[in-house]
């Protein structure tokens, strides 16, 4: 697959080799099939893929939008991935760009110009002041662009947290507050964004309420189960079907509500009582103006990872682009399928390799470090003892699962024996929540470093 200059390259990169499979005569196939699911995501491909100008004409996907004369076109946008999809857009533009600005995650930002288009950098999975401050930059310049220019949006994973606009009466400190709350949980995405879409202004198909009456085109790199459109990014652009009362219902299914900043409970209260207008719906006029298209998914590079394990020998299968639930729970189950296939080579013969793709959710008990990757892999850890030649690898497509360096990691048969010669318990480890250092341990974490992409998680089950 073609690169764009921004986009990393990771056939060779270190990081997606982990300790357990060092000396495995399979290992450079199991790091090139982990590259080939990254690459497919190359957010600038995709973006080039969907995008093009032609005269007076912009297409995105199958729409086509004519330019009025002497009408521009302004970026704005949020997400991990927001780096190189502004570059390529501004490469596309050309001479009808007016300018922009994008926010990616700390980290995530490359050094070069970007002719027009700002990129700040905010914080990530917390909202910090820095993304207060580029959503207000975006609200400015929404709100200075001319009836006659287009506003293309860019959104990738990442964008809820990134594009922080805190509603009147609630803080930056309040939602930082209830987003740990959240995050520790188990919340769903789905459910975290419902309360963000109804707490913050440019969430919830806002921003194309700011933005109307001019034309808005949005191009969405899906982090999320399903790709929904409302729930990427918690759908600036597109028409929210939740309410206030369901995102207060959120907060008293997870037992929230008496640790919920005062501030918070009393806005959805207020929002109960229709005291406050809720977000655009579906069947809003607004949305004729808009033109959403997903350009990328877990689909594309869980299909890319099966295609390559194909061409390198293996009996390859998706399994499901739809994985949810208990991350270490979910560990426990591919761990059951990786025991199948040993026994009766059932759903697939050896050399094997099972694919998923998804996103689970981790209910925070302990004190540790780590992320739903590594829990969901720290999971299997048991029940994969004494199994020969099989490895389980889980990794976040963005480079970075949870508060850490690691994007996932990976582990064998033998790693429950390795971990006990070293005098570590997994069963510990997990009740502390603390698979980053079980791993870091071991040299199985996978680091990639930040991938400039985001489309969930991949799993990668073998049987050699």
């Amino acid at each position: 697959m073609p690169h764009d200059a921004a986009s990393p390259a990771f056939h060779q990169h270190p990081g997606l080799l982990p300790q357990a499979l060092k000396d495995h005569p399979r290992r450079e196939q199991v790091r090139s099939i982990l590259a080939a699911a990254l690459e497919a995501a190359d957010p600038s491909v995709a973006m080039r893929r969907f995008l093009r100008l032609e005269g007076e004409r912009l297409f995105a996907g199958e729409s086509e939008i004519r330019l009025a004369q002497g009408g521009r076109v302004w970026v704005v946008g949020a997400g991990k991935a927001g780096d190189p999809m502004a570059r390529t857009a501004a490469s596309i533009l050309v001479k009808r760009l007016a300018g922009g600005v994008v926010i990616v995650k700390e980290g995530h930002l490359s050094p070069e110009d970007l002719h027009g288009v700002t990129l700040l950098e905010a914080g990530h999975p917390l909202p910090d002041e820095r993304g207060v401050r580029g959503a207000m930059a975006i609200t400015n310049l929404l709100r200075r662009a001319g009836e006659k220019d287009i506003i293309l949006c860019l959104l990738s994973g990442g964008g809820s947290a990134l594009l922080t606009a805190p509603a009147e009466g609630v803080t930056l400190s309040d939602l930082q507050v209830l987003t740990a709350l959240l995050l520790a949980s188990g919340a769903s995405i789905h459910e975290i964004n419902t309360l963000r879409k109804h707490l913050e202004e440019l969430k919830g198909g806002c921003l194309a309420r700011l933005a109307a009456p001019r034309q808005v085109v949005s191009l969405v790199l899906s982090d999320v189960v399903g790709d929904q459109l409302d729930v990427i990014a918690s759908g600036p652009t597109v028409p929210d079907p939740t309410t206030f009362a369901e995102a207060r219902e959120i907060l008293a299914r997870y037992s929230l509500l008496e640790r919920t900043p005062p501030a918070i409970l009393h806005r959805l209260e207020r929002g109960v009582r229709g005291e406050i207008a809720d977000t655009p719906k579906p069947g809003d006029p607004l949305f004729a103006q808009v033109t959403n298209a997903i350009i990328g998914s877990n689909r594309t590079a869980c299909q890319a990872a099966c295609q390559q394990a194909s061409r390198l020998g293996f009996h390859s299968l998706l399994l499901t682009t739809h994985l949810q639930g208990e991350a270490h729970q979910v560990g426990r189950v591919f761990a059951s399928i990786a025991r199948e296939l040993h026994a009766s080579g059932s759903p697939l013969p050896r050399p094997a390799c099972v694919v998923a793709g998804g996103e689970t959710t981790v209910r925070v008990r302990g004190e540790g470090l780590g992320g739903r990757n590594q829990e969901f892999v720290l999971g299997a850890v048991a029940d994969l003892k004494g199994l020969p030649q099989v490895a389980l690898l889980s990794m976040a497509t963005d480079g970075g699962d949870g508060p850490t360096d690691a994007a996932g990691a990976a582990v064998t048969g033998e790693s429950y024996a390795r971990a006990l010669q070293m005098g570590m318990s997994p069963e510990d480890f997990l009740e502390r929540n603390d698979a980053y250092h079980f791993f870091a341990r071991l040299g199985d974490l996978l680091k990639p470093g930040p991938t400039q992409t985001n489309v969930n998680d991949i799993v990668l089950l073998f049987a050699f």
